[in-house]
């Protein structure tokens, strides 16, 4: 019984696909291990949207050699992808590098009786045309499941790694989806989110008349105790289609993550984002109009090349003025193999830092207000976990509000609603909602 050892960076389409590989082996009777333990084969699935994560792919890959010498160890994910050079350079060892196209051999050669001194499964991953079938049955230690519906991206950003890692938008059949979600709810999963590389292109490559419309209308019906949440769309693929099916599914969460990347059109422009600033404002203006509880997010890039002080500060005016309620804050990364990695006007580090920092700042305010905003209500919170720091319970909310609360072990895993009754610390606080609690209970 080999002891099979797991870590995963970046992206939660990475996550589903490592969920993949464990029940994998698990169905091999293989023994699922931490990945600090020692084990038989260590599995790294890595990361290369930016600089930073290329660099901690390379970390981990070289400890693991390092201290496990006698261990098999098995890359996969976008690292390898793009470089397995790179990465048959660090080791002198048997390694086995397996590409993004072919993730659903990987529990085989992981597990092969031979141990040549290097298994290389890569294949041209743009010319794949159909998505990696990987069968999840369940998501350990995880309250929420991730169901990567969509690979790949046709969109090629100028800044942008994961079109030449990932390949072409390819979708996963109607069936399996529908069969891997029912998987995931007589497993006890109360939420289930819907992620991949560009959701918003889901069904275009297959002669069934899907769309990620349809899909999520489909998942909403068929499974009306289930929790459903979009990981993120383009602003492109935000209509009344979607709004309408949001509003009128109790089911479909109020929450859209959105990337924005630049509020500035020149900027837009070389990032070849297909938008104005005009066009995103109006998509989050509908969004606010239809849905007016919803919490929206949005991705923003500090310090793109050539982003001069007053392109940096239209971005920094649109959020601002925009009813988007958190960021995620990146500084620009120079990809070798992007277009933008050519572009004249690299700007140093400090002015990305000082572009980064300035809308992280603008994040904390948003946020804070965001959520005194939800003070009073009753949410139904999915509650996570116990927090170690404070020993109180943490959950997210319909629209994705963290909040913490006391009450028993037993409520982990479960729906309950929760009034948010304070912001403390900058931590939003609340207290189970016991008449609510109690007919909810009766009802089941």
């Amino acid at each position: 019984m080999k002891r099979i050892a797991i870590t995963t960076l970046g992206c939660k389409v990475n996550q589903f696909e490592s969920a993949a590989f464990a029940s994998g082996f698990e169905a091999r009777g293989c023994t699922l291990v931490p990945f600090q333990a020692e084990a038989d084969v260590y599995v790294i699935n890595t990361c290369t949207v930016t600089a930073k994560a290329g660099q901690q792919s390379r970390q981990l890959i070289r400890r693991v050699l390092h201290e496990h010498p006698g261990a098999r160890v098995v890359v996969t994910g976008c690292y390898a992808q793009m470089d397995p050079e790179a990465v048959f350079s660090l080791a002198d060892q048997p390694v086995a590098i397996v590409g993004n196209g072919n993730k659903h051999l990987l529990v085989e050669a992981a597990l092969a009786e031979s141990s040549p001194d290097l298994v290389l499964l890569m294949g041209r991953i743009r010319e794949k045309k159909e998505i990696c079938d990987l069968p999840v049955t369940r998501f350990r230690g995880r309250t929420r499941a991730y169901l990567r519906i969509q690979d790949g991206c046709d969109n090629f950003c100028s800044y942008c790694i994961v079109p030449y890692t990932r390949g072409r938008s390819r979708s996963l059949p109607l069936t399996k989806i529908l069969a891997q979600t029912a998987v995931f709810v007589d497993q006890g999963y109360r939420e289930l989110v819907i992620t991949g590389i560009n959701v918003g292109k889901y069904g275009l490559d297959l002669d069934e008349g899907e769309t990620i419309y349809s899909l999520l209308a489909r998942l909403c019906r068929d499974f009306p105790g289930l929790r459903l949440r979009l990981s993120s769309i383009e602003p492109t693929e935000v209509n009344d289609q979607l709004l309408d099916l949001m509003s009128g599914s109790p089911n479909f969460m109020p929450h859209l993550h959105i990337p924005l990347q630049s509020g500035d059109d020149q900027v837009l422009a070389r990032m070849n984002r297909r938008y104005t600033r005009a066009e995103f404002a109006a998509v989050i203006e509908r969004v606010h109009q239809a849905l007016p509880l919803a919490t929206i997010g949005c991705d923003v890039l500090g310090g793109f090349p050539g982003e001069t002080e007053a392109e940096a500060d239209n971005t920094y005016r649109l959020l601002t003025d925009l009813p988007v309620h958190y960021l995620h804050v990146f500084p620009y990364s120079r990809r070798p193999g992007t277009l933008a990695a050519s572009l004249p006007q690299q700007l140093p580090g400090p002015v990305k830092e000082a572009r980064v920092q300035r809308l992280r700042g603008l994040d904390a305010a948003k946020r804070q207000a965001a959520y005194q905003a939800n003070c009073g209500r009753t949410h139904q919170v999915l509650v996570e976990r116990r927090q170690a720091k404070t020993g109180l319970l943490q959950g997210f909310s319909e629209n994705y509000v963290p909040i913490l609360f006391a009450g028993g072990s037993g409520l982990i895993r479960q729906v309950v609603p929760v009034r948010l009754v304070a912001v403390e610390d900058g931590q939003p606080r609340g207290m189970i909602a016991e008449d609510l609690l109690e007919e909810s209970r009766q009802t089941r």
